[in-house]
């Protein structure tokens, strides 16, 4: 068998397991009572986080405008209201959690620009879901069973993997503190962050300079030391209590504001997951979204507009969980692929 037909014949079986795992991940929210549901691709608020980049939908929206009979969407003064591809779908699916909708989940794609590598696309597909009046903990329990749902569907060894056990647990600080030799506040300024840093040799490469934002030293600091030990073959691990500075949408601990109720589940050298205890006061919100358009200004980063639809929705969203999964990189894991482009039909660059 030629190189090339090795190649396809892998492509084949990937996709085949592909769909085993889909169709299993799809039968288990289901048997669960959750209520499947799409939200829309191309939205007028994308989102504000300062390290996410949208896609513009411009030229989509140029193409409706010229069949006005379904143009653009307009607002009352007539303008065209400008549209990116949506990088994550939870901004209306929280909306729908605040209609009334308790189980809810979504399996299809988000973008988002710059992201290319082994374990990246602009184009990808995420697993989002949310748990009205449930804890954190629940949806953890959630992630554990997906793995070994997904493992069992594409026929991998789940004790191999470590999904036939509790996945391990770890805070932030707990792991900066072993790995990096820093005792994290969360509320440090961040010159006094990078003061720690520095002192601690936390840094591989090139320290960041004087007058780097929090989240940048903190990031470099994270990828740099303690990312590397997360999640390595067979000790899947929940990373809990992220400092309130990378919050975005959780809500802080009511034990101690300094952190946000957020986890990151790593797996076999990937991040799979990033979930939320979903923030639903609308003025503290705001005030993070505020934030977060200055420090993507200071950056020279585009703009978004607030979400004021979402921000109404919080003022009677009930308390509620949620989380997003990289499904590629969830068959990634259980097939023991090493690039995103071995289990998907198309990467980026054949399109």
């Amino acid at each position: 068998m030629s190189a090339e037909a090795r190649r396809l014949a892998a492509r084949r079986a990937a996709l085949e397991a592909r769909a085993r795992v889909r169709g299993a991940v799809r039968a288990w929210f289901e048997g669960e009572g959750f209520l499947e549901v799409e939200t829309p691709a191309r939205v007028p608020s994308p989102g504000q986080e300062p390290h996410l980049d949208a896609i513009p939908a411009d030229a989509a929206d140029a193409a409706d405008a010229e069949q006005p009979a379904h143009g653009a969407e307009r607002t009352a003064h007539g303008a065209e209201r400008r549209r990116w591809l949506a990088t994550s779908p939870e901004y209306h699916m929280k909306r729908l959690v605040a209609g009334g909708y308790e189980r809810i989940v979504q399996i299809g794609k988000a973008f988002r620009g710059g992201e290319r590598g082994a374990h990246h696309q602009s184009e990808f597909t995420m697993v989002e879901w949310y748990r009205a009046g449930a804890p954190l903990e629940a949806i953890a329990r959630d992630c554990e069973q997906l793995l070994r749902v997904a493992a069992e569907a594409a026929g991998a060894d789940a004790a191999a993997l470590g999904v036939d056990r509790d996945f391990e647990r770890a805070t932030v600080r707990d792991l900066v503190r072993a790995h990096a030799g820093v005792d994290l506040d969360g509320d440090e300024a961040d010159e006094a962050l990078r003061a720690k840093a520095l002192r601690a040799s936390a840094f591989s490469g090139t320290p960041p300079p004087a007058g780097t934002a929090w989240d940048d030293v903190f990031f470099q600091m994270f990828l740099d030391r303690v990312e590397p030990h997360l999640g390595r073959p067979g000790h899947p691990t929940f990373v809990f209590d992220w400092p309130a500075p990378l919050g975005a949408l959780a809500r802080r601990k009511a034990d101690d504001p300094r952190v946000v109720e957020r986890f990151e589940l790593y797996a076999g050298g990937l991040e799979l997951a990033n979930a939320f205890g979903e923030l639903t006061d609308p003025v503290e919100q705001r005030s993070r979204f505020v934030e977060e358009s200055r420090l993507r200004a200071a950056r020279g980063k585009a703009i978004y507009p607030i979400d004021e639809k979402l921000l109404s929705a919080l003022a009677v969203m009930p308390p509620t969980s949620g989380v997003a999964l990289g499904f590629d990189r969830l068959v990634m894991f259980v097939l023991g692929a090493a690039d995103i482009r071995d289990v998907v039909a198309f990467a980026d660059d054949e399109v």
